[in-house]
């Protein structure tokens, strides 16, 4: 059987439990953010709420695309780490 190395699995989970952190801390804060950018627009200009409304429906896309280049960042890196565990490996088992 192959299974990982317990040091490549425990990066993995670093790995993943970052992504997770990093996500659930950026999108509330992200929203929060455009939320209260609209209301102080709104009592800026007296407009109602369309300023929190539009900014509320312009945080999700934003939040979105935050969330896929985090989770891209963090598979490159994995990809990158896994990459330099196996070549060290290789090299020995040729020479």
């Amino acid at each position: 059987m192959n299974r990982p190395a317990p040091s490549s699995n425990r990066a993995f989970n670093t790995a993943l439990t970052t992504v997770i952190v990093q996500v659930g801390c950026l999108t509330p804060i992200i929203i929060l953010g455009f939320l209260f950018l609209g209301q102080w627009l709104d009592r800026q200009f007296n407009a109602g709420p369309w300023f929190t409304v539009a900014f509320i429906l312009g945080a999700m896309p934003v939040s979105v695309i935050v969330l896929f280049l985090i989770v891209n960042s963090a598979t490159r890196r994995l990809k990158s780490e896994k990459k330099s565990e196996i070549s060290p490996k290789e090299d020995s088992a040729s020479g």
